[in-house]
């Protein structure tokens, strides 16, 4: 009779991060990285893929869409979807850091990560480094969530899209690695995200500033004018938080 052991915490952070980078929909016992992963720590692919959804039974923009057939998830996956919404920039870091250190997935490239020349005096290179972690945690998290298309144009080209911060990461630690204050968006659009030239308002339509279209000329109508008033795809997980939205809108949204 096979005896059933408890997953590790080192276990369950890989299953943690494995979740948080691959599209809902893919997780099956047969994907190719599920496979490799399970082996690595020593899990089967049925029960890693089970894990995993026990964790998106945790997920509120999973189980408020009404999906039948997630797992119960454990007193331990619990607290430890506790731990990570109540600590993202140290979990994210623990969570990728499992991950490759099972050597089953390759290390991520740095494509459309924030560039950290804003950081604060005295911030080293080691700050640096760590901070990168936490964004490759952040960029994989995001990619996967929208299945690696903008929210607003539908562009499906990873080199050209931005995990970009609903609440800019030099404005909130605390959220820095929180793929809740993120949107997948095209590079130009993440840099009018950026700039306050488009916003999101709570009904998860796209607002672009009127003056601005009026000044523009006829690229800019065509290219980000165009999608006032249509509605994002929303994300199969890590629903943008409301607040964040309201920040942007507020803070940094030039009407």
């Amino acid at each position: 009779m096979t005896t059933r052991t408890n997953w590790t915490r080192q276990q369950l952070l890989v299953a943690f991060a494995l979740y948080c980078r691959m599209p809902f929909g893919k997780i099956s016992s047969r994907h190719p990285d599920i496979i490799r992963v399970a082996a690595a720590i020593g899990r089967t692919p049925a029960a890693l893929s089970m894990k995993m959804g026990n964790i998106a039974s945790l997920d509120p923009a999973i189980t408020s869409t009404g999906r039948r057939g997630l797992s119960q998830a454990s007193a331990s996956d619990r607290a430890m979807w506790e731990e990570m919404s109540s600590d993202w920039e140290r979990f994210a870091i623990e969570c990728e850091q499992a991950l490759l250190a099972t050597e089953a997935m390759p290390e991520p490239v740095d494509v459309g990560i924030a560039d950290f020349d804003d950081l604060p005096a005295g911030e080293d290179r080691i700050v640096q480094a760590t901070a990168r972690v936490g964004q490759r945690f952040f960029r994989a998290a995001v990619l996967s969530a929208y299945n690696e298309q903008c929210c607003i144009t539908g562009l499906a080209i990873p080199k050209l899209l931005i995990a970009s911060h609903i609440i800019p990461w030099s404005h909130d630690n605390a959220n820095r690695t929180n793929p809740q204050n993120g949107l997948l968006l095209s590079a130009l659009h993440d840099r009018a995200f950026d700039a306050g030239l488009l916003t999101i308002n709570d009904d998860m339509t796209v607002r672009v500033s009127r003056e601005r279209t009026m000044a523009a000329g006829e690229f800019f109508a065509a290219a980000i004018g165009s999608y006032d008033g249509r509605p994002i795809s929303l994300p199969e997980k890590f629903a943008p938080h409301q607040d964040f939205l309201a920040y942007h809108r507020e803070r940094i949204f030039q009407g």
